[in-house]
């Protein structure tokens, strides 16, 4: 019996003596490494940092949701980066940090930010939405802003075949030419790979006699590499900025040309957009046709794609096109208005475009057909009678305007009423 009580004093006491390196090991295993921050917090933990991230988010958010554990798991492994790189995130949702979001200009979610030297320099995210992938973009954005190239096999690796990577040429590392263009890889290191070297004879293209100091633009499309030698940085960023964009940008599915489309679309130009099957026969003439006009153009407020028809379905959604229009071109100003040019062929480009820009094409309205008939008293107005019914008329009106929806397959309509004046202004609305 005393035996047996002495066993068991001994199981227990080995239990005390564990339990508490158990409890720790479940703790450590739970762990966030994310750090949550809020109004409270947030401005004194930036300002203790060189470098951190920051994720604002919200609960609701799908895609948050699906960040979130990619997120947790990069910032678990950059922890024990040398030095630890710390990501943390705000729930902008809350009403107590919706002035700190505002703030940060966050407009959807999940907005990433980059804040360096104590929050003083923002930077957007632009890196990938999985770990490894963040892992990666996180350790070069928070080393240099510019990769010394030493040798053939370190430029070739630096290049690639398929981004734009920017490298200069220097007979030293120091001087007003070098700085400037630290200066300007700092400020674009988020959107462009920078690199130096002393020895042109390491890089895959370009003259190699040159000893500098000279920018070479390295890209996958058109003269695949460019050179510059005016170092003021406003003159340097508007030539990244210019060589870096492709005279015509295509929309397929490789991934590697989305980071061109999104450049497109954030372009403040006019956007032309060429929508034709790449397969299809005649296709090569067309963009062929298509690129001389670009060449032609680019200089005048006018950026151009071209998209296959099989990689473009959400663009023939947004616009109201059907695939019997192609081959079209459809050209986007800021201000929403649209010009739309179906089934062309390829000597119909250059003049449509001419007439385009010389103010001789009308603006293209997404539209129901017009009734053939609309002699009852109340009108049926379509976006293309709009003007002659509605603008032209010289009459007061009101006006019902409506939209269906199919919602789990039920459709319902949605309408608001508005009486307008003779100068067209709203006199009232009513649901």
């Amino acid at each position: 019996m005393a035996g047996t009580v002495s066993t068991c004093f001994f199981f227990v006491f080995l239990l005390s003596l564990l339990l508490p390196f158990q409890i720790s090991a479940e703790e450590s295993s739970e762990k966030e490494f994310v750090l949550t921050l809020d109004h409270s917090n947030f401005h004194d933990t930036v300002s203790k940092h060189d470098f951190i991230v920051v994720e604002f988010y919200a609960p609701w958010c799908g895609h948050c949701k699906k960040l979130a554990p990619e997120y947790e798991k990069a910032a678990s492994i950059l922890s024990s980066h040398d030095p630890p790189i710390v990501l943390a995130k705000v729930d902008a949702n809350e009403e107590k940090n919706k002035d700190l979001a505002s703030q940060y200009d966050v407009k959807g979610f999940p907005t990433i930010n980059i804040l360096r030297n104590g929050g003083k320099n923002v930077q957007e995210y632009k890196g990938p939405r999985e770990a490894d992938g963040i892992v990666d973009y996180l350790k070069k954005q928070s080393g240099p802003a510019s990769t010394e190239i030493k040798s053939a096999d370190e430029a070739t690796a630096f290049i690639g075949e398929n981004k734009v990577a920017i490298v200069g040429v220097f007979p030293k590392f120091s001087g007003e030419e070098f700085d400037n263009f630290s200066a300007l890889a700092e400020k674009l290191r988020s959107d462009y790979d920078f690199g130096h070297t002393l020895n042109a004879k390491l890089l895959p293209r370009g003259e190699s006699s040159v000893s500098g100091p000279v920018v070479r633009l390295f890209k996958p499309f058109d003269e695949l590499f460019v050179d510059f030698q005016d170092f003021n940085v406003e003159a340097l960023e508007k030539f990244v900025e210019e060589s870096s964009t492709p005279v015509v940008t295509v929309f397929n599915n490789e991934p590697s040309n989305h980071p061109f489309v999104v450049k497109f679309f954030n372009s403040p130009n006019a956007k032309a957009m060429l929508f034709i099957n790449f397969t299809a026969e005649g296709a090569e003439a067309i963009k062929s046709k298509y690129r001389e006009a670009a060449e032609q153009y680019k200089q005048q407020g006018v950026s151009f794609l071209v998209g296959d028809v099989e990689s473009s379905q959400g663009a023939f959604q947004y616009f109201g096109l059907k695939e019997e229009q192609v081959p079209l071109i459809i050209i986007q100003h800021n201000d929403g208005k649209k010009f739309f040019k179906p089934n062309l062929e390829a000597d119909h480009i250059p003049t449509w475009l001419k007439a385009y820009k010389d103010g001789n094409v009308a603006p293209f309205v997404k539209s129901e057909p017009i009734p053939e008939t609309n002699d009852e008293p109340v009108k049926v107005v379509v976006g293309a009678s709009l003007e002659d019914i509605v603008f032209k008329s010289g009459k007061n009106g009101m006006y019902f305007f409506f939209y269906l929806v199919l919602f789990h397959g039920y459709q319902m309509d949605f309408g608001i009423h508005c009486a307008l004046n003779k100068k067209y202004h709203i006199i009232g609305c009513k649901l």
